[in-house]
Formats: C-alpha cells, structure tokens, sequence
C-alpha cells in the first residue's frame, strides 16, 4: 500500500527527525529504568508500540463521539485496558522478564509520549494515519531503549541477551565489566550522549 506524504511522516518523523525521546524529551523515566538489560527493553519497547498504536486507533475511532471535558478519562481507560492485556500476555509467556519489568509495564498507563500522541494525534486524525503514528512513535522510542541496553548490557555485563559476548581470554587478561553502566545515573549519561550525537547531526533541531 502506496503511503501519501503526511502519512509517511506520522511513520517515519519519529524515528530520527521527530523522535519522542531525543527530540521531545518523553519517556524518559522508563527509558532510564529498564535499559539495564538489553531483553526487558525490546519487550519494553514492543509492549509500548502494541498499546500506542492501538489505543491510537481506538480513540481516533471514537474522537467524535468523546466529550471533551472526559477525553482523558476515556483515554486513560482504554490505555489501562491495553496494558492490563499486555501484562497478563507477558505473565503467561514471558513470565521472567515480567518480573524484571516489574511495576514499569503497568507505568504505560502514564507514559506521556502515549498520552501526548492520543491528545495531539488520535483525536484529529482517522484510524489509519492514527495508526501509523503509533507504530511510528512506538519504534521510535524503542529505538532508543535498545541503542542503551545494547552499551549498558555490554559494558555493564559484557553480555547481550544474556549470552557472554566478551571473550573469557579478555577478563584473563585483566578486563573488568564497568559495574556503573548499570546503575540508573548511566542511563541517563547515555541517553544524553545519544541526544548531543543527535543534534549535532542534526543542526535543525538545536533550536527546537
């Protein structure tokens, strides 16, 4: 299916041009929370683009419909639906990473890039394009959660997925793991890290 520009924007804006995180600097409590471990954030990230994109598409579906003065309770409520979902399926199928998750799946009902998107996105626009925005959002903050576990798993644990990627020869010959990539002040070093490379390849943004 042939995308027309605006569409193609709601996709791709926020990967890199219109990213949630490094641009509109949402999201950031998660981000820092569960990137220590390169696992729990892709299922993070996929758990945010499943209940983004379709709490987008059923609120653009019901944004004539819902009165103004209660839109943010009905969005709340659609969103806690969809997560309550998404942690019941991780219970059942991905018991282990639902516990190292913890409390941050069910911290979805706050996350502002959702609320954000719903409010400046969903209710104006029809299902398709509200969709696309979802996906588009989602994969963008995903993007940056698994670009920081994959360096905090790395040079935390020297590890990713779980699996020894660091040779034993190297902790033989005196390599250590750097044990403060995976405190929580590391995580937003490189978040901010990640954010000055953004913008300095990205002069047009340095103004935003």
């Amino acid at each position: 299916m042939m995308l027309s520009k605006r569409n193609k924007e709601a996709l791709f804006n926020p990967l890199s041009k219109d990213n949630p995180v490094l641009v509109q600097i949402l999201g950031i409590c998660s981000t820092l929370a569960v990137t220590a471990k390169l696992e729990p954030a892709i299922v993070m990230g996929i758990s945010v683009i499943a209940v983004l994109a379709i709490s987008n598409v059923v609120i653009s579906l019901l944004r004539k419909t819902i009165p103004t003065s209660i839109r943010i309770i009905v969005q709340l409520v659609v969103v806690a639906a969809l997560v309550i979902i998404v942690q019941q399926v991780l219970r059942a199928y991905a018991y282990d990473v639902s516990l190292q998750l913890s409390v941050f799946i069910g911290l979805i009902i706050t996350n502002c890039i959702l609320m954000g998107r719903l409010e400046a996105f969903a209710l104006s626009n029809k299902p398709w394009p509200a969709f696309l925005d979802g996906i588009g959002n989602g994969l963008g903050y995903m993007i940056i959660l698994v670009i920081v576990a994959f360096f905090r798993e790395l040079l935390g644990s020297g590890t990713l997925l779980n699996y020894q990627v660091i040779p034993q020869w190297c902790y033989d010959h005196g390599y250590m793991n750097n044990g403060l990539m995976i405190l929580p002040p590391m995580a937003l070093i490189t978040v901010g890290c990640i954010i000055w490379v953004h913008r300095s390849r990205n002069k047009d943004l340095q103004e935003k």
